[in-house]
């Protein structure tokens, strides 16, 4: 990028987006976060909401001077629903997963898509899947593992679809990564059983994820486009 890149991370107040920003500050890169309420760099968004996401693309783009060149996709939930949980419940959870970890992204997706097409510049995607898209997940999240089975599939599309304007489009699909969720989650399972599934003997630190995603941000060829990265230490491998 001949510039500096002005970038959007949704999902950049904790966890792996909390990592994200810490990266992208040392690298001196000028950067919008998302959570759930504004502050200092931060715009706030609900993307449970229905048309938040347009919103948060149009709060960040004002902060970012009229222009983003990239956008990382970070923000989800890991939120349990029981098969046999009553089927407004059931209902709800599904369309709350799927609203936030798939269609707030698909929306601000095309809204970059749109954004680059009438600057005729060109830009980058980074989706934070996860490693549920293929191997699945537990008997309490199959939504989750389908919101992000479909963010990988989305990924795909825009990068085969829309290279030719000069978008490029990468995912990421990590595994356990050592967020607030995976130590509640650890404690709650046991930790040695769910560790003796990973050949590499430990869950991988948000840092290491960051470091994925910014190098896929800002570094990785053209070529590259549609690619997505496993960081799992080998618990699924394809």
């Amino acid at each position: 990028m001949s510039e500096q890149p002005h970038i959007l991370v949704t999902g950049s107040t904790r966890g792996i987006g909390a990592a994200i920003a810490e990266v992208l500050n040392a690298r001196g890169v000028r950067f919008v976060g998302h959570g759930r309420a504004d502050a200092a760099g931060v715009v706030g968004a609900d993307l449970a909401r229905p048309g938040a996401a347009d919103g948060l693309w149009d709060a960040a783009l004002a902060r970012l001077d009229g222009r983003i060149d990239v956008l990382i996709n970070n923000a989800g939930v890991f939120e349990p629903v029981a098969v046999d949980a009553a089927a407004d419940e059931w209902q709800a959870s599904w369309d709350r997963t799927l609203q936030i970890n798939l269609q707030a992204s698909a929306d601000l997706c095309r809204r970059a898509i749109l954004h680059w097409r009438e600057r005729a510049s060109g830009g980058r995607i980074v989706n934070v899947a996860s490693r549920a898209a293929y191997r699945g997940d537990s008997p309490a999240h199959w939504h989750y593992a389908a919101s992000k089975a479909g963010m990988v599939a989305m990924n795909k599309s825009i990068a085969r679809g829309f290279a030719g304007d000069g978008v490029l489009a990468f995912a990421v699909c990590p595994g356990f990564t050592m967020t607030g969720m995976a130590e509640d989650y650890l404690s709650s399972r046991g930790g040695d059983k769910l560790l003796a599934d990973i050949p590499l003997g430990k869950v991988a630190d948000p840092e290491e994820v960051a470091n994925a995603v910014a190098y896929l941000a800002l570094e990785a060829p053209p070529s590259m486009t549609g690619a997505v990265l496993d960081i799992n230490g080998a618990s699924y491998v394809r």
